[in-house]
């Protein structure tokens, strides 16, 4: 029997997956199915360059449209896959066309969490995930105009860096006590608030909003008793698996769909990949979910090796970024559960620092804000275990290659 093998999802994981599927030999016919009219592109610039108007669309595409069609893939995009039949190996796709397949990969990605509170249907609350928010958020951004950002995470902050360079007044919300909280280590986040107060953003922690005000269009951001005046807001609060196929179709769900070390299912001809999964990490020795572009990738090229029966390619330490005003962070590994926290060079003075976390003597996890050789060093220690010695790892006359294991 001839293979057929169906994607669903045109994100970084898809994208990556058909181009590896290409790379290890897939011999059988491969349809990748996709809800927006782009062929498969990268997320992480849309809050960054792509929002700024410095690169273009057909740069973020994960490979050029011409490589579907040289590599056999058929492309079904503006196509949403509504239903999963197992039993049937079929997918059925909005209109009620059923695709076969032998093998199905989910790779349906994340959506942004919603905030259920009032006025959150009134214009000019919007969310940020595709092309095409990105596309609403930027016809509305100038100079002058009240910008509220609900959310203080890696989307809101970069937002918040692009807005303030074009002159709008940027107030970002965040319910916690510090910004980033979920990603990184309270140095960090103090950094950062005092980077987004120099650069003129109005930062509030520790708030929780519990409405959004106006008539047909916002007006207001309501926290309590408090009233933000905003021309827009944008929210930004963290995202959701898209598991509503996995689980309808009566697979293991949970905060994303489960899988194995081979990226599969509990049903062998299902697999899934990128933001949408959950899995034990053979590093960090936690079953988690992960949201970063090297999962994506690395995920992607693991089920293409397990489809093509080849050997899995080496797991790396996972690594995460962003790119806010002049500072890229890059951090590696993941710090929840440090005992000790080592800082290199100042936070507090200047742009340009590392702080590395250990667990029991462990290095398990770095945060670097420009400072690559830092990050470089640190993604092998990680992944070797090692145990540094703190005062060398903090002395910054120590060179980080004298740590290579």
């Amino acid at each position: 029997m001839n293979e057929s093998l169906v994607i669903i999802g045109a994100g970084h994981a898809a994208g990556q997956l058909a181009a590896s599927l290409a790379q290890d030999g897939f011999k059988g016919a491969v349809t990748l199915v996709g809800e927006e009219p782009h062929p498969p592109y990268q997320r992480p610039p849309l809050s960054k360059k792509f929002l700024a108007g410095e690169v273009t669309l057909d740069r973020l595409y994960v490979r050029p449209p011409a490589f579907y069609d040289k590599s056999g893939v058929r492309l079904m995009l503006d196509t949403r896959a509504v239903a999963i039949d197992r039993s049937a190996r079929t997918v059925v796709i909005d209109g009620g066309a059923a695709l076969p397949y032998t093998t199905l990969v989910l790779a349906t990605g994340s959506r942004p969490r919603a905030l259920p509170l009032a006025g959150n249907d009134l214009d000019g609350v919007l969310y940020l995930r595709t092309v095409q928010d990105v596309q609403a958020i930027r016809a509305r951004l100038a100079a002058g105009r009240r910008l509220v950002i609900v959310g203080g995470g890696y989307i809101g902050l970069e937002l918040a860096a692009v807005a303030a360079r074009q002159k709008l007044q940027v107030t970002v919300l965040e319910q916690a006590p510090r910004l980033m909280a979920r990603g990184v280590g309270p140095i960090v986040s103090g950094f950062y608030e005092r980077l987004h107060r120099e650069e003129g953003v109005n930062v509030i922690t520790g708030t929780a909003v519990s409405g959004f005000a106006g008539d047909d269009r916002v007006t207001h951001v309501v926290c309590g008793e408090a009233r933000h005046e905003a021309d827009l807001v944008v929210v930004g609060v963290g995202a959701a698996p898209n598991v509503e196929l996995a689980r309808d179709a009566g697979l293991a769900v949970e905060d994303g769909i489960v899988v194995d070390a081979q990226c599969r299912t509990a049903d062998p001809a299902v697999y899934a990949v990128g933001d949408c999964t959950r899995r034990l990490h053979p590093m960090l020795d936690q079953n988690l979910r992960l949201e970063s572009v090297h999962n994506a990738l690395e995920q992607a090229k693991i089920a293409a090796a397990s489809i093509c029966g080849r050997p899995p390619p080496a797991m790396e330490t996972p690594w995460f970024w962003s790119d806010q005003y002049d500072v890229k962070l890059q951090m590696a590994g993941l710090s929840g559960g440090h005992d000790t926290a080592i800082v290199r060079g100042s936070p507090d003075s200047g742009r340009s620092f590392a702080v590395f976390y250990l667990r029991d003597g462990v290095l398990i996890a770095v945060d670097a804000v420009n400072r690559m050789p830092e990050f470089m060093a640190s993604k092998a220690l990680i992944a070797a275990r090692a145990r540094p010695d703190p005062s060398r790892l903090g002395d910054e006359r120590v060179a980080m290659k004298a740590f290579a294991v």
